[in-house]
């Protein structure tokens, strides 16, 4: 409490009781002990009323004991099964439980985790994917500002996301790792790794690369072999021993039949060897018999051109190819896309080829463009000439109908620079993202679309489109889905399919690892997008005969259905619009692969190495008797008293207010006994 604070409590004192000797004391007629006792109700009275108009603050302490957490996160992947070691870490995760003394010193979170993290306490170890990296970054939000040592009971074999070893530097914690596994070295061939081209073109050949590894001591003869059915299409024999441990294998294949061929690569099991799992990869490869090439035409040099070529060439499907304008006109005729970047009064020539040879074309707009040109090339569209420049940034358009356009978060993205005024068509269009300026969004489009005479054509108004590239893989540590986007956009523009009401969105095939979603837009007869529609797929298994359907789910501007799970196979399907007479129908393979049962040991050396590196310890799950003990005895997670400092205003003790009344009410009833009200 202040000095000066206490200074006013003292005069308020003194003021009150001065004042209650004042009115009962000097010159009253009331004498003896009634005159003291009204005397000091009066002050008391007076005095908290006082102190009520100070309101001095008082801190007010209060202390509490604070226990670590300890976070259990339990690998549920089916590798553990596998290894056999699911009993184990059943009996080890109830015993935790079961641990009173555990319990009282620290609050148990548990975890299982695969491809994702949750907080659960069951276990399946039915997960087809293992993240640990994800672990790491998850259990960081949530757990880096406390005392948080962390057992995680695994078999440190990851085969999703990012390298944990480094991942594990941001996570500020202890980390003791429970070894699903043992040190026992098994002789084993297997398949390493198997890299091949999802796509390849009719009557070419692809190339295939075959990595095969051994663990052993002895010299041992095989043979890799990859066949398409019954038939075998490559064979060649291989040798291992324990210098040469590792075998790659380049050869190419034909591409003789449009469609999905699926391959079998096998490397012959040694007759010792446990797991043979390992010894095979299923691949399929999809040939196509033409390739989508565009053209991005541009006299400036700009970081957009090389953003939009990365894109389109995600997909095998495509090629692109920066050119000027002379070396387009040299050869216009091998392109079925142009885009046309920030055209200058070198592009007369260039539109006057593309309307000759009837191309689709997008045209990208920004800062270098000259408005006075392209309003002149062209009539769908002119542009208000201010000479002034405007960042847009992006709005999804919900209701957009051509295509399915998934959100990327397109709110978060940096704005697009481009012309300040107004776009004004003169043909129908369909707005893909609007313009937004300082949060309030324009009813102007920033990306449209639009047909005329058999055409398609892209307008985008606003140049550093790369910067939306990074700003994905920053979202989402990866760049698939604006270059999805492009995708989509680019696949529109190539084709010349017309639209129809209903789109499906799907992959000719899956691994068996793979998520497996379709997407679906349905449309009224109007185009615009149906929210309320009853969408079903029916899938039959080629090999067994048997059909299943499932149900669309509505989510943000598609249905989508999950068909994770599925067994491998080749399946036929057929999705169909309740109480409408449209359905489209295709094909899609599931390959037998499952990435959990290609290990034969845990990892012990990332695990132990992980357990250094945070100061923690490892130990093997046939060994976890010492686990309790060690964590009790660890003077880093010790039981923590803090206290919290509440400054409580006077005003707010109800007990002072009840004073008041008490006193007041006591000097009326004396008062009113002895006859002096």
């Amino acid at each position: 409490m202040q000095t000066e604070t206490i200074t006013y409590i003292i005069i308020s004192g003194i003021i009150a009781l001065l004042l209650a000797l004042f009115q009962y004391a000097y010159k009253s007629k009331i004498k003896g002990s009634r005159s003291w006792l009204l005397s000091a109700l009066r002050f008391v009275t007076l005095f908290s009323v006082f102190l009520l108009l100070i309101n001095p603050k008082f801190d007010q302490v209060s202390y509490y004991n604070e226990k670590p957490n300890l976070v259990v996160a339990v690998d549920n992947s089916e590798s553990v099964s596998y290894l056999e070691q699911s009993q184990n870490t059943s009996q080890l995760i109830n015993s935790l439980k079961a641990n009173e003394a555990l319990n009282d010193n620290f609050n148990i979170e548990f975890y299982s985790f695969g491809k994702e993290v949750n907080e659960t306490d069951s276990l399946s170890f039915d997960e087809k994917q293992s993240n640990l990296a994800l672990v790491f970054e998850r259990l960081a939000e949530v757990y880096n500002s406390s005392i948080s040592p962390t057992l995680l009971i695994s078999d440190g074999n990851q085969t999703y996301g990012n390298d944990y070893a480094y991942l594990t530097k941001r996570y500020k914690q202890a980390v003791f790792p429970v070894i699903l596994g043992d040190t026992t070295t098994y002789t084993d061939v297997k398949i390493q790794q198997l890299n091949v081209n999802r796509y390849a073109y009719l009557k070419n050949k692809f190339p295939v690369e075959v990595i095969a590894t051994y663990n052993g001591n002895s010299t041992v003869n095989t043979q890799l072999k990859i066949t398409s059915g019954a038939t075998t299409v490559f064979s060649k024999p291989i040798t291992f021993s324990k210098t040469i441990t590792s075998q790659i294998v380049n050869l190419t294949l034909p591409a003789n039949r449009v469609g999905v061929t699926s391959y079998r690569a096998q490397v012959v099991p040694l007759n010792n060897e446990k797991n043979t799992i390992n010894n095979v990869k299923n691949f399929a490869v999809e040939v196509i018999d033409q390739k989508t090439n565009v053209a991005i035409v541009s006299d400036v040099l700009h970081p957009d051109l090389g953003a939009l070529k990365k894109s389109i060439e995600s997909n095998e499907q495509r090629n692109a190819e920066i050119l000027s304008t002379t070396e387009f006109l040299n050869k216009a005729n091998d392109f079925q896309l142009v885009i046309v970047y920030q055209p200058t009064n070198n592009f007369r020539a260039l539109f006057k080829e593309i309307d000759r040879l009837n191309l689709n074309k997008i045209v990208v707009a920004g800062t270098k463009t000259n408005w006075s040109l392209l309003n002149q090339l062209q009539t769908n569209y002119k542009q208000q000439l201010t000479n002034q420049t405007e960042e847009y940034q992006p709005t999804l358009n919900q209701n957009y109908a051509t295509f399915i356009v998934d959100n990327l978060n397109f709110g978060e993205f940096p704005p697009l620079k481009a012309e300040f005024g107004e776009t004004i068509f003169s043909i129908p269009f369909e707005t893909i993202l609007y313009k937004t300026i300082n949060g309030t969004q324009i009813e102007e489009p920033l990306i449209s679309t639009f047909e005329i005479n058999d055409r398609r054509e892209a307008l985008i108004l606003g140049e550093g489109i790369w910067r939306w590239r990074a700003q994905a893989f920053l979202n989402e540590n990866s760049f698939n889905s604006f270059d999805n986007f492009i995708g989509k956009l680019v696949q529109y523009l190539s084709t010349s399919q017309r639209r129809t009401r209903l789109n499906v969105n799907y992959e000719s095939f899956y691994n068996g690892n793979d998520n497996v979603k379709i997407t679906a837009q349905f449309f009224n007869k109007n185009y615009e997008f149906e929210d309320n529609a009853s969408l079903n797929i029916t899938l039959k298994n080629k090999d067994t005969d048997n059909t299943r359907s499932f149900p669309f789910v509505l989510k943000n501007t598609n249905y989508e259905v999950d068909l994770s799970g599925l067994d491998a196979g080749d399946y036929s399907f057929t999705v169909s619009v309740n109480n409408e007479n449209i359905s489209k129908s295709g094909e899609l393979k599931i390959l037998d692969y499952n990435v959990e049962q290609q290990f034969l040991n845990a990892n012990v050396t990332k695990l132990q190495s992980l357990a250094n590196s945070s100061n923690g310890q490892s130990y093997f799950i046939d060994n976890t008797s010492s686990i309790v003990n060690d964590l009790l005895n660890d003077s880093r997670f010790a039981t923590i008293q803090k206290s919290t400092k509440k400054v409580v205003p006077l005003i707010d003790w109800k007990y002072l207010l009840a004073l008041i009344a008490l006193s007041l009410a006591a000097e009326w009833f004396i008062r009113k006994y002895n006859g002096l009200i």
